[in-house]
């Protein structure tokens, strides 16, 4: 999964080496933090949400297709 939204952001960046995606997980639950240069954030975020709210449809699409546990995206700023 960290991969598919590497592949995802990195080209969105200016700052491609900056990205980076932090794994945090319990038992029912993972937790995908994402962090880019603070350049970035603006387009990873996009306008009213709608670059960030794609993101996260694609991955939790990704992640219930392959039936893992609750999957969310967090964002860093």
């Amino acid at each position: 999964m960290e991969q598919l939204i590497e592949t995802i952001v990195k080209p969105l960046v200016d700052f491609p080496d900056d990205v980076n995606i932090t794994v945090q997980e319990s038992s029912n639950r993972i937790v995908y933090k994402l962090s880019v240069n603070p350049r970035d954030v603006g387009k990873v975020i996009g306008k009213q949400g709608s670059v960030a709210k794609a993101i996260r449809a694609i991955v939790y699409s990704a992640a219930s297709s392959h039936r893992m546990k609750k999957t969310y995206v967090d964002i860093q700023d």
